[in-house]
């Protein structure tokens, strides 16, 4: 186990965002996130424990009521996903937040349908399909089509695609750049960075300690640690599952439309290498990620005999 826990698995995301005795670690994240827009003075976990109902509908880590420095109340949903072509239901699980305020039985009073705003902020621990999002930090509003002007406060939403930020330690000017590149690689960390810039950071070294974790602190951990390797390697073996069909089809449709034989043979030929390498490549990341030998060969494709070679 690395010096600290991986935040990106549900019990470490919930022991830094999700506990009362965290609760400063998510009020500096949310200024930092939302800096020059509101300043949060205190918050309440509205559910701590608050979890789908499916096994493939796991993420939603924390939910609460913000108050701001000026009495200004919203909701904040903080989800944390490892798959793919969420959006939809990031969507779902906010609107429901919304429906959850209203008071269905008074529907003639006029104040029946008044409701605080939800932020659904949303890590993004993949690399995300094109048609999700096309850089690290995506703000969606309610706004004018034409004139792009907000219309209402009630929703928005912050997607945070991790992968797509690529800045180095010595490279983050802001305070959240600095929480990205710390939660982006604290799994890999030696030491926590920026502590004596931001005190904060010495409370969140203190909590992502792997070594002050209790024993049944580090198998909880430890079961989460391995849900999220699961997962990766069952998103690899998809994807390249996707792209050999993709592969496939294109080789068929080059067939019907009667191409040489020579340059058949030639694409077939460049097919396999590519899809050789890309196995390799994709079987190098889920090693570097500390997965099983098993795992990686499931996840990648390759025989167990080599994947072994590659380590």
């Amino acid at each position: 186990m690395g010096k600290y826990i991986n935040p990106f698995t549900d019990w470490g995301f919930k022991r830094l965002f999700g506990q009362e005795f965290s609760k400063p670690l998510l009020i500096s994240f949310l200024n930092d996130l939302l800096v020059d827009e509101l300043h949060v003075k205190d918050l309440t976990f509205r559910d701590k424990e608050l979890l789908p109902p499916t096994k493939d509908q796991r993420g939603i880590i924390c939910d609460v009521y913000c108050e701001t420095d000026t009495g200004d109340r919203f909701i904040v949903e903080m989800q944390n996903r490892w798959q793919p072509n969420f959006l939809d239901r990031s969507i779902c699980y906010a609107c429901r937040s919304i429906l959850d305020q209203v008071d269905k039985g008074r529907a003639e009073r006029e104040d029946a349908y008044k409701f605080l705003p939800v932020y659904t902020i949303c890590f993004m621990n993949y690399m995300p399909h094109t048609d999700e999002v096309s850089k690290f930090r995506t703000d969606i509003v309610l706004a004018d089509k034409d004139t792009k002007a907000q219309v209402s406060n009630k929703l928005r939403f912050i997607y945070l695609a991790l992968p797509l930020f690529e800045k180095k330690a010595e490279e983050c000017v802001t305070d959240f750049e600095k929480w990205i590149y710390v939660l982006k690689h604290m799994e890999a960390l030696s030491r926590m960075p920026f502590t004596a810039q931001k005190e904060i950071f010495k409370q969140l070294e203190d909590y992502a300690d792997s070594h002050r974790l209790t024993k049944k602190e580090w198998e909880a951990y430890e079961n989460s640690l391995w849900v999220v390797r699961d997962n990766m390697a069952c998103m690899a073996a998809a994807e390249r599952e996707a792209r050999e069909k993709g592969h496939a089809e294109g080789h068929a449709e080059g067939m019907k439309q009667g191409r040489a034989e020579g340059r058949v043979e030639g694409m077939k030929q460049g097919r396999a290498e590519g899809r050789a390498e890309e196995k390799k490549a994709i079987a190098r990341n889920l090693l570097a990620m500390g997965l099983t030998i098993e795992q990686v060969a499931q996840g990648s494709g390759l025989p167990i005999e080599e994947v072994k070679g590659l380590q």
